[in-house]
């Protein structure tokens, strides 16, 4: 049997689906939110590879990053234009290669990707080739979903009967993905944990009942103070030492090598 494989016309034929931006889960401002924490993205060039429909690049434009959005799919990039028209911000969006960035050594200030690498059998082609990229001192985001997660056995499960929508991709611990950025040559500085909000089963059963025509909302509250609570409580765990162990989500901010 060939091997699975995640190549461009699974994602052509995911983002020219008949779906609003405004129906499409974003990733709740994670990305923007643990950056902006942690650097001054005032003038910074920064990258998304990968971008899809790059909102997370339009909130670091509208904190006036120098944001450029790089994707093979050109359904994406459609995406990712109106996204950035929306929001009134500009957004530098290139088709290109994440194994053969068009860009010169040492450029970018900051590289991030979420979504992304857990579609390459082997990561190291992709997370070098940030590397060259990213000045010294600067910056790579990579976010990357959780091994220990019911998430990694239903995907499993889909891959194994070719219904995953992706065609194929993987899932890292924490550790592996810090061994993993060092080999690449950078630094993990930061790592942090998401929870599915709303929950997984939501998700799910919401998707299910769309192509029966039925739409739920995005995002349901249905007794206020409870919401709260649960949003509360959730963060709490996330910003513990179980949150990047636990959830589905482990995203890590590295800093590229001296002499790297």
């Amino acid at each position: 049997m060939a091997e699975r494989t995640s190549e461009r016309k699974h994602w052509d034929d995911f983002w020219k689906r008949d779906r609003d931006l405004d129906e499409i889960y974003d990733n709740d401002g994670r990305i923007p939110e643990e950056l902006l924490k942690r650097m001054d993205i005032n003038g910074a060039i920064v990258m998304e590879v990968g971008a899809a429909t790059a909102r997370d690049s339009v909130i670091l434009a509208e904190n006036r990053a120098v944001a450029i959005a790089l994707d093979y799919s050109h359904e994406a990039l459609r995406l990712a234009s109106e996204a950035a028209e929306r929001a009134g911000v500009q957004l530098f969006l290139v088709c290109g290669d994440a194994l053969a960035l068009p860009f010169k050594d040492n450029s970018i200030d900051l590289v991030f990707h979420q979504g992304v690498l857990e579609h390459f059998r082997d990561p190291l082609p992709l997370l070098r080739e940030n590397v060259r990229v990213v000045k010294e001192g600067g910056k790579v985001l990579v976010d990357v979903p959780q091994t220990i997660h019911i998430y990694t056995l239903i995907k499993k499960i889909l891959i194994a009967m070719n219904a995953w929508f992706a065609g194929w991709e993987t899932q890292f611990t924490p550790g592996e993905l810090s061994r993993i950025l060092r080999e690449a040559g950078l630094e993990p500085d930061s790592v942090y944990g998401r929870f599915f909000s709303p929950s997984l089963a939501y998700k799910i059963c919401r998707e299910l009942l769309m192509k029966l025509g039925i739409k739920l909302p995005l995002r349901p509250v249905l007794i206020p103070p409870v919401h709260r609570l649960r949003t509360l409580l959730r963060k709490k765990v996330e910003d513990s030492y179980l949150g990047p162990r636990f959830g589905y989500i482990v995203g890590i901010i590295a800093g590229k090598k001296q002499g790297g």
